[in-house]
């Protein structure tokens, strides 16, 4: 079973992405559960929401305290909350910044995570050149399909068109699928450099 963590703030679309990726799950012949932390979500305040994705049926139902995957919504959050809690040695992690993970301070800290398995994107700017308004779910769940390849893109295009049919739908599905493509890249690069370092 897989356990995804995504963390934002009230406002930004958490909960409604918890929901698409447990769509999209459910599409590919998945069980999939999505709900949100209980609490404040008043705009602004810090949201975590949380989905399970798993081949056969899914019992449990309590908060996800050991994550296989972390989703960052809101960077401002990255030394306010405690988001890597329980993060599994093998996780991954994707993070909606225009800055590197240097840059954000917690390179050193995720340096223990296998290549490839941290990507920081800025799912904002995905979100204004499509939608021009500044939505980072869509775009969110393109990287993680990149990322993790434990959903398609095309269930991932499908649960936006479905949640948000016409124009507004449309328009999340290319930002999905530019977000795919620039992660799918990243990764590649990410491997090609040490491969190549190794090779020398």
């Amino acid at each position: 079973m897989w356990q995804i963590r995504i963390h934002g703030r009230g406002g930004q679309g958490v909960v409604t992405a918890a929901e698409l990726l447990a769509m999209a799950a459910f599409m590919d012949g998945k069980y999939a559960q999505a709900f949100p932390s209980f609490g404040s979500e008043r705009m602004g305040a810090p949201v975590v929401a949380f989905c399970r994705v798993a081949e056969g049926a899914i019992r449990t139902r309590e908060t996800v305290t050991r994550p296989d995957v972390v989703i960052i919504q809101d960077p401002t959050l990255l030394h306010q909350v405690d988001l890597f809690g329980g993060l599994a040695p093998l996780g991954f992690v994707l993070i909606n910044s225009t800055q590197t993970l240097d840059a954000l301070h917690i390179e050193e800290f995720l340096s223990t995570l296998p290549l490839g398995h941290v990507c920081a994107f800025s799912a904002t700017d995905l979100g204004l050149k499509y939608l021009k308004r500044p939505i980072a779910n869509g775009p969110l769940l393109g990287a993680f399909a990149a990322i993790t390849g434990l959903i398609r893109l095309a269930s991932v295009e499908s649960a936006i068109q479905q949640k948000f049919p016409g124009a507004v739908g449309e328009a999340n599905r290319a930002a999905a699928r530019e977000a795919f493509d620039v992660v799918t890249t990243s990764i590649t690069e990410q491997r090609g450099i040490v491969h190549h370092a190794h090779a020398d």
